[in-house]
C-alpha cells in the first residue's frame, strides 16, 4: 500500500500498480478529465513506456451530455493523450435521461459504452480510477442501505462485468496523492462540481468525511474495515461452496429434485441465505434477488420448514420457490402475464 500523504507516486510506485495487468494484449483507461483518471492516464502511460513492450493503452472518455463543460473536458483529455502517445476515443451517452436515480443510470450508460469499445479494441480489461476515499464513501453508502457483508466489502480490485474484466489499480491510493502527483507533472486536470453537489447521496457523504476522521473514521480506516470483511465474505463463501457439495451428495440439489428441507435447514443462517440467493439468481430471469426479499422468504421456509409439514410456494426475481413433502425447489417462475422473459 502506498503511504498516504501528498508526496507524487513513483516510478517504482506505479510500476507496483500496474504489474498484474502487463500481460493484457490491450486496456481501455475510462478517463473523465477529472485529477484521478487523469493520474490514471498518465501513470499507466508511464508504466507502458518502462515496459518496453507491453499493452495497447486506449483512453476513452465518456461525454453524458449532463453538462455543457463536458464536451471540452474530453477535448482536453484527448489533447493529454496525444502528448502521451495514446490513442483516445470519446463516447457520448445519447438518448432521454431519466428524472430519478440519474447517478445509477449514467454509470450504467458508462460501462455500457466502455464494454463496447473494449470488445472492438481488442481489450481484456477496463481500467477505472477509483481510489480509497471513493472506496470509503462506498462503504458508508452502503452501510446505510443495510447491506450484507458481501455489500459491506465494497469495491474490489478486479471484478467481471458481461465478459469483461473491470480494475481498479488506485484503490488502496488516497486522492491526495494522485493530486500531488499531478502537480508535480505540471498536468492540469477538470474540476466537476457536480462531485460537490448535494442533491446527491455520495457528495452528502464526502461532506461528513472529515468530521468522521476526527473521530478516527478517515478513508484509511473505513478502508481497512471494506478489506476485512472481503476476506470474511471470501471464507464464507469457501464455507458456502462446500455445503454446497455437501448438500449435492446427499443428492440434494435445486436442479434435480430440490433440496431435503431438514439438511439444509440443519445448516448456519448465513449459508442457507447465500444457497438460496445463489438458486434464485440461478433460476430467476428478473435479475440478482434483493438481500432483504431473500432474507424474508428464508424466514419463512424456516419457519414452514421446522412446522413439519409445512408447505410454502412463493416467487422472487423471476424464480418459483416452493417447500412441499420435505423437499425445497427452487425453478424458473411461469412467465408473468402480457410479459416474455427471452
Amino acid at each position: 500500500m502506498l503511504k498516504d500523504d501528498h508526496s507524487a507516486i513513483s516510478a517504482q510506485d506505479a510500476k507496483l500498480l500496474f504489474a498484474a495487468w502487463k500481460t493484457a494484449p490491450a486496456i481501455v483507461l475510462a478517463v473523465s478529465g477529472g485529477p484521478d483518471s487523469i493520474a490514471l492516464m498518465w501513470l499507466a502511460a508511464r508504466w507502458r513506456r518502462a515496459l518496453k513492450q507491453g499493452p495497447r493503452l486506449i483512453a476513452v472518455t465518456v461525454d453524458h451530455g449532463l453538462r455543457p463543460e463536458a464536451a471540452r473536458e474530453a477535448r482536453d483529455v484527448k489533447r493529454l493523450a496525444g502528448t502521451l502517445e495514446l490513442p483516445h476515443r470519446t463516447l457520448r451517452w445519447t438518448g432521454t435521461k431519466p428524472n430519478t436515480g440519474l447517478p445509477a443510470a449514467a454509470r450504467e450508460a458508462r460501462y455500457r459504452l466502455l464494454i463496447r469499445v473494449a470488445r472492438t479494441s481488442g481489450a481484456t480489461h477496463i481500467l477505472t480510477a477509483h481510489t480509497r476515499d471513493d472506496q470509503a464513501e462506498t462503504l458508508l453508502m452502503r452501510m446505510l442501505r443495510g447491506s450484507g457483508i458481501a455489500g459491506l466489502a465494497a469495491m474490489t480490485r478486479e471484478t467481471d462485468r458481461d465478459g469483461m474484466r473491470l480494475a481498479r489499480p488506485l484503490l488502496d491510493v488516497s486522492k491526495s496523492q494522485l493530486i500531488a502527483t499531478l502537480k508535480k507533472a505540471g498536468i492540469g486536470f477538470a474540476d466537476d462540481p457536480t462531485n460537490r453537489d448535494t442533491a446527491f447521496t455520495r457528495p452528502r457523504l464526502r461532506g461528513l468525511m472529515p468530521a468522521l476522521a476526527d473521530e478516527g473514521g478517515d478513508s484509511r480506516n473505513l478502508a481497512r474495515l471494506a478489506s476485512r470483511l472481503a476476506r470474511a465474505n471470501a471464507a464464507i463463501e469457501v464455507l458456502a461452496d462446500g455445503a454446497e457439495r455437501y448438500l449435492a451428495l446427499r443428492g440434494c440439489d435445486p436442479a434435480r429434485g430440490g433440496y431435503a428441507a431438514a439438511a439444509f435447514l440443519a445448516l448456519p443462517e448465513e449459508i442457507r441465505l447465500r444457497l438460496l440467493k445463489r438458486a434464485i439468481d440461478h433460476f430467476g430471469y428478473e435479475g440478482p434477488a434483493e438481500l432483504g426479499k431473500v432474507e424474508t422468504l428464508l424466514m419463512a421456509l424456516d419457519q414452514a420448514g421446522l412446522a413439519g409439514e409445512g408447505k410454502l410456494r412463493s416467487t422472487l426475481a423471476g424464480a418459483l420457490i416452493s417447500l412441499d413433502k420435505g423437499r425445497i425447489r427452487v425453478e424458473p417462475a411461469p412467465p408473468r402475464r402480457g410479459r416474455s422473459i427471452s
